[in-house]
């Protein structure tokens, strides 16, 4: 198998405009992106797809790979079925899909995707990871995506909300989402045409239109928690965690 790990990132965001050329611990941010990224062993091809010139030049400025893609396009998968096409990726390559906003991402989580596809070919269309919350205030935190699954860590529901409810107590482990996906270029156009499901617009979690159509999402346990940039305040949290490395 190949493995084309593809990093989408876009200067118009909401809450964060421009925040892929963030500057942290004095590199923009999806330069820590890329390169954490590129000590993954197993990786074949780094690419950063955009629709942005100035993440573009900034990109190519470290020597990094960059694809074009639409501004219209809807979503991070969306922006990643457009660099397949651009790219000419055969169907039976494995993509992996690190959003361009985990600075910190450790190489072993990548990794972790890349095993599972190689130990479990035909098991699952999709793998992700979860990471095993430690701070209480994370477990009802809507920022932090929570996650449960089956006996054979297949994904049963992704939720903004508590999961699962302890009725009778609080004694037990709970897991966080971390927004990193490994698929095959086949599974992905397919899931581009897919309409989105009801709970997927609910929760705004792109991941449960897989699950409301019946695809299976194999999970990974990360010993690694990473930490996503929302806002400009979580750029001090990563320069905070930078420091003590």
């Amino acid at each position: 198998m190949s493995y084309t790990l593809i990093i989408p990132a876009r200067y118009g965001s909401t809450r964060f405009p421009g925040k892929p050329l963030a500057q942290i611990a004095g590199k923009p941010m999806i330069q820590h992106v890329y390169e954490r990224a590129s000590l993954a062993k197993g990786v074949s091809n780094i690419f950063v797809a955009t629709d942005d010139q100035r993440i573009k030049s900034v990109v190519e400025s470290f020597g990094g790979n960059v694809v074009m893609t639409s501004p219209d396009a809807a979503t991070g998968t969306d922006r990643i079925n457009e660099a397949i096409s651009a790219l000419g990726l055969p169907d039976n390559e494995v993509i992996i899909n690190l959003q361009g906003d985990q600075p910190l991402v450790d190489p072993i989580s990548i990794e972790q995707l890349i095993n599972l596809f190689e130990k479990h070919p035909d098991e699952f269309e999709m793998a992700t990871l979860a990471y095993q919350i430690t701070k209480a205030c994370d477990i009802d935190d809507p920022m932090q995506v929570k996650v449960v699954f089956d006996n054979d860590h297949h994904a049963l529901y992704f939720s903004r909300a508590r999961i699962p409810f302890g009725r009778d107590t609080k004694d037990y482990p709970a897991y966080k989402h971390i927004g990193m996906y490994a698929y095959t270029s086949g599974f992905i156009q397919e899931f581009a045409k897919l309409p989105h499901g009801t709970l997927e617009q609910l929760e705004c979690l792109e991941q449960l239109r897989a699950l409301e159509h019946g695809h299976k999402i194999k999970i990974a346990i990360s010993a690694f928690n990473s930490q996503e940039v929302d806002t400009p305040e979580d750029v001090k949290k990563c320069e905070q965690r930078l420091s003590v490395d």
